[in-house]
């Protein structure tokens, strides 16, 4: 039963940090020039290391002598990464890794919550882990790992699972729209409690900040009202009594939106975002796409008859799309990118796009084919990287354990 104290709570408000925002506290992490700075051969030779030190709650400037604030992501690794992928996430940990401390990991355990090909999962989990490493993430900075290779996240998820209200889970909304997509008959538990899982993944390792999209808020706010709920149930006074330090168990994370700009829509439909479970591979950019297969799928995307080219226009989403990708594959400003294409049409606009995106994408594809080429190199990381993040994980366990009152292990 929630206790009288969290009943009566105020409603705390979510803060929503941006890139921009935080170029205040930190300096800005998305405009560091951090990605193409070296080559696979180099980063195969690079030394794995991380810091498990665990986050300090100051909002001052990460310094030598100061405790960097924390920050965790991930990405499934079933479907192919894809532009929306790599602009919406990686690429901007890239720039994360050189500010916070960093942990970047494969969630393959929220691969399995719908039907899924056995047989490829661990192949998939490889080469998005590659994809990492490939993009610029870089293991003696940010501990790169598999979900499933640090036990934590799901003994924690069972943990959480006992204080989580179903009334919750059953108000998020991408449960309702895959469930009903597949049919009840078709439909896991899992499906339904990830959103724990989820959170399980953020609580371990005491993140101040989380990267979201815009789909991912309402898994976040889940995230902060149980960690709130564990904090009131089980920390405080009844903490301290039992050997705690401080009255809180978990840290309630805050949201980190990713600068404007970076949302990549479908190529196919200029009003939905671009997406791995899309029937439709012509629909989205594959980081690991031929430039045959590139050149072809802008060939064929969807456009419209209005004359030149502008970003913004409400009656032109294909436009502003292609336009925005265009901007960030280039790294030119809005500004930049409608003075030069504005008189351009489609026929001139399509090869710029296609050849921009071929050039910025081909050096990804030839690390990523160094660094699969190395299964010992990508073992190591992976490895290192689980090392690293159960050091902190098993902390948090041990006192969520010891909080909810469990027999001390001897």
């Amino acid at each position: 039963m929630m206790s009288r104290r969290l009943q009566g709570a105020k409603k705390w408000k979510m803060r929503y940090h941006t890139g921009d925002e935080l170029a205040g506290l930190v300096g800005n992490p998305f405009n560091s020039p951090t990605f193409g700075r070296s080559c696979a051969s180099t980063l195969l030779r690079s030394r794995i290391h991380c810091s498990s030190t665990l986050s300090a709650t100051s909002t001052e400037t990460p310094s030598p002598t100061s405790v960097k604030k924390r920050v965790v992501s991930g990405v499934q690794p079933t479907g192919s990464i894809h532009l929306g992928n790599y602009f919406g996430a990686i690429k901007n940990w890239v720039a994360l890794q050189n500010v916070y401390d960093t942990l970047f990991f494969i969630v393959d355990l929220h691969a399995i919550t719908l039907p899924y090909d056995t047989q490829q999962l661990s192949k998939a989990t490889r080469s998005t882990a590659a994809i990492y490493l490939a993009c610029g993430v870089d293991p003696s900075k940010a501990s790169v790992f598999v979900q499933s290779h640090v036990r934590a996240h799901v003994e924690l998820m069972w943990l959480l699972s006992s204080t989580t209200p179903i009334g919750w889970l059953n108000k998020m909304i991408q449960f309702k729209e895959k469930s009903r997509k597949a049919g009840d008959e078709e439909v896991g538990i899992a499906l339904l409690t990830y959103p724990v899982l989820m959170a399980s993944d953020i609580l371990l390792y005491q993140s101040d900040f989380v990267p979201v999209g815009e789909d991912q808020k309402q898994h976040l706010e889940l995230t902060r009202d149980l960690a709130e709920r564990v904090n009131n149930l089980y920390g405080g006074r009844k903490w301290k009594k039992l050997g705690g330090r401080g009255g809180v168990i978990v840290k309630v994370p805050e949201p980190l939106i990713p600068p404007a700009g970076a949302r990549v829509m479908s190529l196919t439909d200029g009003l939905s975002k671009m997406s791995k479970s899309a029937p439709s591979d012509q629909s989205r950019i594959n980081i690991l796409d031929p430039k045959d297969l590139i050149a072809n799928k802008i060939k064929r995307c969807k456009t419209d008859s209005f004359p030149g080219l502008e970003f913004d226009n409400s009656e032109r989403p294909e436009c502003n799309n292609l336009l925005s990708i265009y901007q960030l594959i280039s790294g030119k400003t809005k500004e930049e990118v409608a003075l030069e294409c504005q008189n351009m049409n489609w026929g001139s606009f399509k090869p710029l796009l296609t050849d921009a995106l071929i050039d910025h994408l081909h050096p990804i594809q030839v690390r990523y084919e160094e660094i699969m080429s190395d299964s010992g190199y990508l073992d190591e990381v992976l490895a290192q990287g689980a090392r690293n993040a159960s050091d902190i994980a098993d902390t948090t366990l041990h006192n969520v354990y010891q909080a909810m009152g469990f027999l001390r292990r001897q």
